[in-house]
């Protein structure tokens, strides 16, 4: 039965808009198994601890002062001395503050879905300088100073994994739960004496903090001279905040990366005296550096990438079919357009079940081979030569070898694409370049061949 160009065009059109829906559908089934995935991530996190930001440690001085104001009396019009008492604190940053820090990653499973988690074991180490009069100018004899605490900020307490012990000089003290401050959050801090204010004084401290999380390590760059150094097991890092390292080094064992800020950089102080003057202190929590141990591979990112591309790859087999037909003046009936169509979409199903037990190379791997296996013998027959069955299939598979190189190369994605489009379209207008295309048009009956 003969049939014009332009309805067996229209046909396959419409096959490929119906092909979208299972397409739609499977691309709804990786949003749906993607969402899966971090509720169970995040429930290993609750279980376990969150993501880690230390910040601190800050030294916390309460007083209480005397305020003296002049005020007149409403009935007898007398002036009179009135005498009131407030309670603030003061705030210092570390002169010197430096991170020394080992990580170690583990792997958390729950079902078919794993969870990396790491394991700090952090030196903290730095030096306070406190002013004379802790740089009060006036009116120091009106101050009465309570004792000092040392407070740091821990994002997630429940991560801290060893008895925290602060040396401070000659000292050894406990640190107690709580940040004691409310603009730190979550913490611990340690109670110290009151600290003689009259002269300048300096010390040292350090204390060692293990600390178990997920996701992702930050350090608040606290010192006005800040040094951070991590190494770690991963060796995939992606390293966040604010501020990159200024050295690092990365290798198949994990990787080893050093940061240094100061004041000039950070400006922290005058955040710091911000959040305490106008309570607005999001210019001092946002500084921080740090490293994520989050799985760069994501085999759900990547099959939904691999789904975009899908109209395009349908699109170019059936143009392949289509040239099988018009230059060999071979009948291919739309049903057997429809389950070449139907194999290739099932290609997407495969590599998201299989990705999730194998990961995705090996997942891509076989469901290449597996679609290019099955719609090459169907279509040997559909073609009547498996010669002709056999250059369909190696078409096939380069095509898929391309599909995989394109989500490889995610910085030359759109190039590779783009030229990709452009060589097949010029592959098409050379093979039919001396077609008669109207003579196709007037309806002239292709043929079944008979081996």
């Amino acid at each position: 039965m003969s049939r014009t160009l332009g309805f067996k065009l229209g046909i396959v059109a419409l096959l490929i808009v119906l092909l979208m829906i299972p397409l739609l559908l499977i691309d709804g089934l990786v949003d749906e198994r993607q969402q899966l995935r971090e509720g169970v991530l995040d429930d290993i996190a609750r279980s376990s601890s969150y993501s880690q930001q230390i910040t601190g440690p800050i030294l916390v001085v309460p007083y209480r002062r005397t305020v003296r104001e002049w005020k007149t009396h409403e009935k007898s019009g007398e002036r009179f001395l009135e005498e009131r008492e407030v309670r603030s604190r003061l705030y210092f940053l570390p002169e010197r503050f430096a991170v020394d820090g080992a990580v170690k990653t583990e792997l958390r499973y729950r079902g078919i879905y794993q969870a990396r988690l790491f394991h700090s074991d952090a030196q903290l180490s730095g030096r306070f300088e406190l002013p004379a009069q802790f740089g009060i100018r006036e009116n120091f004899a009106d101050y009465v100073f309570e004792p000092a605490f040392l407070a740091v900020g821990i994002s997630d307490i429940r991560g801290i994994k060893n008895d925290l012990k602060l040396r401070l000089g000659t000292q050894t003290l406990s640190f107690a739960p709580g940040s004691g401050e409310a603009r730190l959050g979550n913490g611990v801090h340690v109670p110290l004496a009151v600290l003689d204010g009259s002269s300048a004084q300096a010390f040292d401290f350090a204390f060692e903090l293990k600390l178990q999380g997920t996701g992702q390590l930050g350090v608040s760059p606290v010192g006005r001279d800040t040094r951070v150094e991590l190494r770690s097991d991963w060796p995939h890092p992606s390293f966040v905040g604010a501020y990159l390292p200024s050295e690092r080094e990365i290798s198949a064992q994990g990787f080893v990366a050093r940061w240094q800020t100061s004041f000039f950089a950070t400006n922290l102080e005058e955040a710091l005296r911000d959040c305490v003057r106008h309570e607005r202190c999001e210019a001092f929590n946002a500084p921080s550096l740090g490293v994520s141990f989050v799985d760069p591979v994501d085999h759900y990112l990547k099959s939904e990438r691999a789904i975009k591309y899908a109209l395009l790859f349908i699109a170019l087999t059936f143009a392949a079919f289509f040239l099988f037909e018009v230059l060999k003046r071979l009948a291919v009936h739309p049903v057997q357009y429809g389950l070449v169509g139907l194999a290739l979409a099932l290609f997407y199903l495969l590599l998201l079940s299989l990705a999730e037990h194998l990961g995705f190379d090996r997942a891509y791997g076989i469901s290449a081979s597996a679609c290019v296996l099955l719609i090459g013998i169907y279509v040997s027959g559909v073609l009547h030569s498996w010669w002709r069955g056999g250059g369909f299939t190696a078409l096939l598979a380069a095509l898929y070898a391309m599909l995989y190189v394109l989500l490889s190369a995610e910085d030359y994605a759109l190039l590779m694409g783009s030229l990709l489009v452009f060589g097949l379209l010029a592959t098409v207008m050379l093979l039919t370049r001396k077609l008669d295309w109207y003579d196709l048009g007037r309806g002239e009956p292709l043929r079944q061949e008979v081996r």
